[in-house]
């Protein structure tokens, strides 16, 4: 694994990356391209202590680099430093794959152990380089979702994995308690093709792409697993507008909700979201134990 920091390979792939994939194949009409940084060979380390209040420790907090980001967090609240790790790299054959796992995870302070249930998560888009504590209610408005993307992809393919817990989900938010909760805890792995655009100070979008497939039950690694984009109207079938769940910066760099508006598949695609949970629930809240593994990212493109 190489762990040098990913500036470099940053400066070369860049944000916008559609102009940006290097072609790995041509069979008959269909053209497959790697999503940079979907390899999960390139991880960037860094290490943080966390406060003498929860028990001092260094912890190692692991970055993708490229478009990516995940839900490893170093937190800062009344100035007590926290790091969540639910993302790491795992040997695979010759090189890695990328683990995601819901971890309850158990603090220590003053005496009194505090739990939250930390879910496990890939995504394009940026998080915050320190999370502060008025982020703690909404999670999503640390991170500023999907990556500027123009091209019109037929499937999202991968190699994947799963262990999904039959066993309850629960809710632990940073308290000393923890809530079990109704619901079956599953995977998820979404594709969303976005046309934004601003008014007002508002962004807006058009969902012009959709792909959602739901990973409810364990599993061996599933390899060149095809998950079929669907466009406009079609899209409705397997997932609905979203207009409170993701997040990204206006023009005047306030962070706002990205409003949906409607299904249209006439319209160029501005933004593409990729995101892999190992559990599917609002924050907080999740079966812990739920592991994915994904590896070799790559879009199809019919010729």
């Amino acid at each position: 694994m190489n762990t040098n920091r990913f500036l470099v390979g940053s400066a070369v792939f860049g944000l916008v990356f559609t102009q940006l994939f290097a072609v790995l194949s041509v069979r008959g009409q269909e053209r497959i391209e790697p999503v940079p940084f979907g390899d999960f060979e390139y991880w960037s380390e860094q290490q943080i202590k966390e406060s003498v209040l929860i028990g001092g420790q260094m912890k190692t907090l692991y970055k993708i680099g490229g478009p990516w980001s995940s839900s490893n967090a170093h937190a800062r609240a009344l100035g007590v430093d926290k790091v969540s790790v639910s993302v790491t790299p795992e040997k695979r054959g010759d090189g890695y794959c990328c683990r995601m796992e819901n971890i309850l995870e158990i603090d220590k302070a003053i005496g009194i152990d505090f739990k939250a249930l930390a879910t496990g998560a890939i995504y394009t888009g940026k998080l915050l380089d320190i999370v502060g504590l008025k982020h703690s209610s909404d999670p999503n408005s640390a991170i500023d979702m999907g990556t500027p993307f123009s091209g019109r992809p037929s499937a999202l393919i991968l190699d994947y994995k799963a262990l999904i817990q039959d066993k309850a989900a629960v809710y632990a938010a940073a308290t000393t308690s923890v809530k079990e909760v109704s619901g079956h805890d599953v995977g998820r792995i979404t594709v969303l093709l976005q046309h934004r655009w601003e008014k007002d100070g508002h962004v807006y979008a058009y969902r012009v792409g959709t792909a959602v497939h739901l990973l409810n039950h364990t599993t061996d690694w599933q390899n060149d697993y095809r998950i079929p984009i669907l466009y406009g109207q079609a899209g409705k079938e397997s997932k609905q507008l979203l207009s409170d769940s993701y997040k990204t910066y206006n023009g005047d760099g306030k962070m706002v909700y990205i409003e949906e508006v409607d299904f249209c598949e006439n319209v160029p695609p501005t933004h593409l979201i990729i995101q892999i949970v190992a559990g599917s629930m609002p924050p907080f809240t999740g079966c812990p134990g739920n592991v994915v593994w994904c590896d070799n990212i790559r879009l199809a493109y019919d010729e």
